[in-house]
């Protein structure tokens, strides 16, 4: 998914200074996820990630403003690529929009430790809200979910998405949530599903496969329906 990625301070600088800058960032980036994620916020200081880091304190301002602004860049940017994994599009079949959500979904987990993280550090901001989930949805969650919502809306035959169709949109993208929040007891109960060749791409394949089959049940289900008005209708 896409989200609102907080800007860095720029100055004029060489390509050598440039790659130097967003090295420091990284690691910057990196380390504050990690400490964030295992202590929560309140109990990490920024004295603490710039040690970790191993780059000067002032860094943090120079690139974050503060460590709030650290905070939301670990908490919202897809740091696992500069544009992050493309959002579905309104113009694409429902298909293609399925690709595109869960192709989203997947691009994380190839960084392994880095979306453990980014998992544990979202479970750490509902227990210790800072504010921030709401942004997420605001900018990342919604937008996709309402292309998804518009894409059923079109395969479907609907003008407007109802209560049933919102059900359908959130048990598509449960599929590829679970895949986060779920890794460890996939991990558990499938361990080869994570580690077999091509495993992200066989899980793309197969999470398309699941929510069309999906979709096709909600059809049913709508034309099941209809056929028993008619048929009540005097």
């Amino acid at each position: 998914m896409t989200f609102t990625r907080p800007a860095p301070r720029t100055a004029p600088a060489t390509s050598s200074d440039a790659a130097d800058g967003s090295s420091t960032r990284q690691r910057l980036l990196h380390t504050g996820l990690r400490l964030f994620a295992q202590h929560g916020y309140a109990k990490t200081s920024t004295r603490a990630i710039a040690k970790d880091a191993q780059v000067n304190v002032a860094a943090i301002s120079y690139h974050f403003g503060d460590k709030a602004g650290l905070y939301k860049a670990a908490f919202l940017e897809p740091f696992w690529s500069e544009a992050g994994p493309s959002e579905p599009v309104a113009e694409q079949t429902l298909r293609e929009t399925l690709r595109a959500l869960f192709d989203g979904f997947i691009e994380p987990l190839k960084h392994g430790d880095l979306a453990h993280l980014s998992v544990k550090l979202h479970c750490r901001e509902m227990l210790e809200p800072t504010g921030l989930w709401d942004e997420e949805i605001d900018c990342g969650i919604a937008p996709v979910h309402r292309t998804l919502v518009a894409a059923l809306c079109s395969h479907l035959g609907l003008k407007r998405p109802d209560d049933e169709l919102q059900r359908l949109a959130v048990c598509i993208a449960g599929l590829g949530v679970h895949l986060h929040v779920g890794h460890d007891v996939i991990d558990a109960l499938a361990p080869r599903l994570n580690r077999m060749p091509r495993a992200f791409e066989r899980w793309a394949d197969r999470l398309v496969g699941y929510a069309e089959a999906m979709v096709a049940a909600e059809a049913q289900r709508r034309a099941a329906v209809s056929a028993t008005k008619r048929k009540a209708r005097p």
